[in-house]
């Protein structure tokens, strides 16, 4: 025992310091709890606040008809799994998600996961093992790097967003190695979109496979939402998607689509997919319900894209720094963690949720303020907020 607690105490305190360093850096995060749900105005200990930090874009998770799905799912199955999609736990509802989830991306198959990390990290060992090769994009999600790093195969990084870099890279490749290109469809820190068109052509001429995470892109992007694939016009067919349900779809998990016998092999060696419990039903039952209301409300993202524009422009006329987005998220490059976390602060005293996005989650020198608009933001949440960040931002001198 005593050993242990000697063992304790040197843990203990390699934690503190650890803490502490991140303290002086600026760097140290914390919990912020809110009690209401997750929409455009939210409360903080008997505060309102208007909300510029989620990535529920098309308003869904508090939908009546999402909600009572999930409602009607656990009164007919109950709220866990209660075993592996192996042994016993692949419910009606997971299996009705999946076909809806291939019809609406115009593939064969499709496959779900808890969460998109749990795809990504079992998705890319199990396309490319320890004899192969991946090449992923500089700014790809942590989920995406650990999933490469998982596979233990040869990786290379290319410059963000650069088909040209990319052929380079591949060329120098050895032979006769199966080989992975990663990109986003939409970045989730950045805003930008990947240029998948360039990239897939690359990846076709060195016979490589491209596998995009469209996490962000999912009921977004495209004229019917289908994603990034369908926003720039390519046959799904030729490329592997994956993305996430807990975005624009407003309730939980990850899933990948493909070629039948793709989703049949992933269900034999993704590690990820095969050693968890499955997901509660009464989650897939929502997605379900939320993919239909995305193909027949098409009004939420008319909405969205109005709402990003507007406060795209207000914020970037004003004289903010703001990345090359495409997207509802609208980056507000402020460089110093101590900035971001000082404007983060100012804004939220006064009614504005916007959080300060650090190092490591973006390199450094490129802290921001990660500010992400919804469908259900009002003309009114709009113009506050700018006259807010106006206020601030002058304050601070930054504009």
């Amino acid at each position: 025992m005593g050993q242990m607690g000697d063992l304790n105490r040197k843990n203990q305190e390699g934690y503190e310091e650890y803490l502490a360093g991140l303290d002086a850096q600026h760097l140290r995060r914390h919990l912020r709890v809110f009690d209401s749900p997750s929409g455009p105005v939210m409360t903080h200990q008997g505060r309102s606040f208007i909300n510029f930090a989620s990535n529920n874009y098309l308003g869904l998770n508090t939908h009546p008809a999402i909600k009572e799905s999930a409602i009607e799912a656990i009164n007919s199955f109950g709220v866990g799994s209660g075993a592996s999609r192996l042994i016993s736990g692949t419910l009606l509802p997971h299996q009705e998600l999946e076909m809806a989830l291939a019809q609406f991306k115009q593939t064969e198959a499709a496959l779900t996961f808890s969460s998109g990390y749990a795809a990504n990290s079992g998705i890319i060992p199990a396309m490319v093992g320890t004899q192969g090769q991946i090449f992923v994009d500089r700014l790809c999600h942590a989920s995406v790097i650990d999933g490469c790093r998982l596979s233990r195969a040869r990786l290379r990084v290319f410059q963000h967003n650069d088909p040209d870099h990319l052929r380079i890279q591949l060329a120098k490749r050895p032979a006769n190695r199966p080989t992975l290109v990663v990109t986003e469809g939409v970045f989730s820190m950045d805003g930008d979109i990947a240029p998948l068109s360039e990239l897939m052509e690359v990846a076709q001429h060195y016979e490589a496979a491209l596998l995009v995470d469209d996490a962000h892109g999912t009921g977004v992007m495209g004229k019917h939402g289908r994603g990034t694939v369908e926003h720039f016009g390519i046959d799904p067919s030729g490329v592997f998607q994956m993305g996430t349900l807990s975005k624009a779809l407003g309730t939980v998990g990850g899933y990948v689509v493909g070629s039948r016998p793709f989703i049949e092999y992933l269900i034999n060696i993704c590690r990820s997919f095969i050693y968890t419990t499955a997901p509660p039903p009464a989650f897939a039952a929502a997605a379900r319900t939320a993919l239909e209301i995305v193909q027949s409300d098409p009004g939420r993202r008319s909405t969205l894209w109005q709402n990003r524009n507007r406060l795209f422009q207000g914020l970037s006329g004003m004289g903010f720094t703001l990345t090359n987005t495409q997207s509802p998220i609208l980056p507000v490059i402020l460089n110093r963690p101590a900035l971001a976390l000082e404007m983060s602060k100012k804004l939220f005293n006064q009614g504005i949720y916007v959080p300060a996005i650090r190092p490591p989650t973006v390199p450094k020198g490129t802290s921001r303020l990660r500010v992400t608009v919804t469908s259900d933001h009002t003309p009114e949440h709009l113009d506050t907020a700018l006259e807010t960040f106006k206020k601030v931002g002058q304050e601070l001198g930054i504009i």
